[in-house]
């Protein structure tokens, strides 16, 4: 009995001290609210207490057992450190603090992972095919822009639906890439059914871009290649020529103890040969013949990309970040069946401005306030004047139909997006407002076109006499667009009328151009708004829930809505200490796709008034362009563009069912079985009537259904592997508003193969 009354008395001691000890959790996250895995955090208190903890997949750390009193908080990971340490008081009980780290001038390393470090995990952005690169990892990478994006689409596979991938920069879709010096990390494919996106996550490619360095760090680079180790184009004569001189330089460092600068510039000019392989007739003897050639076009680009940071207060951080860009590029268009009239002179600006503000509300809630203004202007001028000749499957000559062409687009972007953290629970919610307007003046086809497209002729002899049958009635066979092309430059040259030279199988098939007003514009706002929870279930259960609504002008659609859902599960990975070698994943997400304001720009300008579109079949004036007021009457059909009153947005419902697995040699594999449903997918259709009205509708439908399979190993601090293959079957009745049924006011028969269907990648 006094045994007994002893176990309990000591029982009751030590409960009574484990009541008054302390802990501490919490989770280590990144600028952008991300969590870091693999952080080293120091925890140092009364009585020279020293403690190290290392966080975990989830970026989640903890402390156990502390004796109440003041203590100071320091982490620091590959690139990242605290701009400072952190102090507080722990009191009896359980506290939480999350940490966020800022990128550091230390040495960076190897860091290129599956989002959720090595080994899978139950976290929503932990999803094994995704990818996180940092650090030298990106030195692998392509220095331009446009091998750059290549490459980077590449990494993140294929995206479900029928509109490809998405690139974020800083938190914003569209603009320019930043040059590769500028990035501090990449993420792919993360955390695919958030409802923070309004696009598909499959696909999606996020860029973050450096801040300033607390010391004075610069570089300069220079890549020359030449066509040295191409090999000739099969169909050219010589081979291409290729010249690229790129210089590359960057600079950062402290402009004071509270701000940093980055500056990034870059220039690249590029000489690129463009064969031209057709089928065009010689000028003295109007005999077909192959051409071949090689014409040179170059580009020459500028990017200049100064970036400052500034530390506004504790917690409170001022990014302001500007970037421009010029492509200039000489004859363009030409190549292929475009012969060297055709080409045009390009001169694209782009100027993006950006305001982020970061402040950290506590030891659990960050917000970010965005800011972004973007605006591209687009200069066209075609090298040749004149009506454009477009002989199918043969040439295209005479002049570029562009015209001179203009475009600025004015966009601006807000976002306010607060994320906390409680318990098992982290919430994220935010806003978004768009406005954009274009100012375009385009005299597209302004000159006319010509097009030659063959068709049932008289069968010529040797001397383009029409050979006879028994009877006396030409003989008839099929004939090809250059030939009805030759029989049209001969008989006109034979000074005969435009009725025979139509019997003999000459003259164009077809003549259109437009007229009117060149220059228009439009503007649109939209809005969105979403809140989500990733909530904690179980240590082995993840689930997360969100919802988003969207809405815009120029379309009478108020009913938007887009639920999210995901559910992760670690099955025996419960149980205290144990990590989870397999994790199954499930997820349901709507995403909508915005009515474009190129859409409205289009429908305003071919509304009949502003603009109008001249179609005339079988044309006997080649090649005299005349005048538009003399079109008028039965021979001419123009064509009217017009927005149906039912449109609404497109949606898509995604459905995602996943297994992965932690495999030797930290090495992961995700299997993932992807459904892909879409309503409302935007199509056309042809009204016949006094004039041809060309509908712009939302009617049509898209399936589509993917298994892929993703493997991610880090062999080594120097090396990693990463790969894909994709099994994709693809249905639908529409590829977008290009798409005309066959049979006017009817689908029967629509539905099939879509331009998406790639079967294997």
């Amino acid at each position: 009995m006094k045994l007994i009354c002893s176990l309990a008395w000591v029982f009751l001691l030590a409960t009574s001290a484990l009541a008054q000890s302390a802990s501490l959790r919490g989770r280590v996250l990144d600028e952008s609210g991300a969590v870091v895995p693999g952080a080293k955090v120091a925890l140092a208190g009364p009585g020279g207490l020293a403690k190290v903890a290392t966080s975990s997949a989830d970026g989640s750390y903890a402390f156990r057992d502390l004796p109440p009193g003041d203590y100071t908080v320091q982490a620091s990971a590959p690139d990242l450190a605290l701009l400072e340490p952190l102090t507080l008081v722990l009191e009896s009980g359980p506290r939480t603090l999350d940490v966020q780290l800022s990128v550091s001038a230390a040495k960076q390393q190897v860091t290129i992972e599956d989002a959720a470090g090595p080994g899978v995990s139950t976290e929503a952005a932990g999803n094994a095919s995704a990818l996180v690169m940092r650090g030298t990892d990106l030195d692998a990478l392509p220095d331009d822009p446009d091998d750059l994006a290549s490459a980077l689409q590449a990494l993140a596979g294929p995206s479900a639906g029928p509109n490809g991938g998405s690139i974020f920069i800083d938190g914003f879709s569209g603009g320019e890439l930043p040059p590769k010096e500028s990035i501090r990390e990449i993420r792919l494919n993360q955390n695919p059914f958030s409802p923070e996106y309004d696009r598909l996550g499959l696909g999606r490619i996020e860029v973050f871009t450096k801040p300033g360095t607390d010391k004075f760090r610069g570089s300069i680079g220079y890549n020359f290649a030449n066509d040295f180790w191409n090999s000739r184009n099969a169909y050219a004569a010589a081979k291409a020529p290729f010249h690229l001189n790129e210089l590359s330089g960057s600079l950062s460092g402290p402009v004071n103890k509270r701000a940093s600068f980055a500056l990034n510039l870059q220039r690249e000019m590029t000489d690129n040969g463009n064969v031209i392989n057709a089928v065009t007739l010689d000028p003295q003897t109007l005999l077909a013949q192959r051409f071949t050639g090689v014409n040179l076009s170059g580009l020459r680009r500028t990017g200049v990309t100064p970036r400052i940071d500034y530390q506004i207060g504790r917690n409170h951080t001022l990014t302001i970040r500007y970037s421009f860009n010029r492509d200039v590029v000489s004859n363009a268009g030409v190549g292929s069946l475009n012969l060297v009239s055709r080409g045009y002179h390009s001169d694209s600006r782009g100027q993006t401005l950006q305001l982020t503000e970061t402040a950290v509300v506590g030891a659990a809630v960050i917000n970010e306030t965005r800011f972004q203004y973007f605006r591209p202007t687009t200069e066209l001028a075609a090298n040749t004047a004149g009506a454009a000749i477009q002989v199918l499957s043969a040439f295209n000559g005479g002049g570029a139909q562009v015209g001179r062409s203009t475009d600025i687009q004015n966009s601006y972007e807000f976002q306010n997006n607060t994320s906390v953290s409680r318990g098992k629970h982290t919430w994220r919610f935010g806003v978004r407002l768009r406005g954009n307007t274009d100012a375009n003046t385009s005299p597209q086809n302004f000159g006319g076109t010509f097009s030659f497209g063959g068709g049932l002729a008289p069968q010529l002899d040797a001397a383009n006499q029409p050979v006879t049958d028994s009877t006396g009635q030409p003989v008839l066979a099929d004939i090809d667009s250059i030939e009805s092309y030759r029989r049209t430059l001969l008989f006109q040259k034979q000074g005969l009328p435009a009725s025979q030279i139509r019997i003999l199988g000459g003259g164009a098939t077809q003549f259109s151009i437009n007229a009117g007003n060149p220059s228009i514009s439009a503007g649109q706002i939209d809005a969105g708004a979403f809140a989500g929870d990733d909530w904690k279930v179980r240590p082995n259960l993840t689930l997360s829930l969100g919802l988003r609504y969207e809405a815009q002008t120029n379309i009478h659609d108020w009913r938007d809505f887009a639920p999210r859902i995901g559910v992760a599960w670690a099955p025996g990975g419960g149980s205290a200490g144990s990590r989870a070698k397999s994790v199954i994943r499930a997820g349901f997400g709507m995403f909508y796709d915005r009515f474009s304001l190129s859409n409205v720009l289009t429908a305003e300008r071919f509304n009949g008034l502003v603009q109008q579109q001249y179609i005339i079949a079988n044309p006997d004036f080649f090649p005299v362009v005349p005048a538009v007021t003399s079109l008028a009457g039965p021979v001419a059909a123009s064509t009217v563009q017009q927005i149906s009153s039912t449109m609404r947005a497109p949606y898509m419902m995604q459905s995602a069912l996943a297994f992965e697995r932690q495999l030797p040699l930290n090495t992961t594999v995700a299997l993932t079985y992807a459904n892909s449903h879409g309503l409302h997918v935007l199509r056309s259709e042809a009204l016949g009537g006094a004039e041809t009205v060309f509908l712009m509708e939302s009617a049509g439908l898209y399936n589509q259904n993917q298994l892929i399979v993703s493997v991610n190993s880090l062999v080594n601090r120097n090396l990693s592997l990463n790969g894909s293959y994709v099994y994709n079957r693809a249905d639908s009745n529409t590829d977008g508003l290009g798409t005309f049924p066959a049979k006017p006011y009817s689908m029967d028969g629509e539905y099939g193969p879509a331009a998406t269907d790639v079967r294997h990648r």
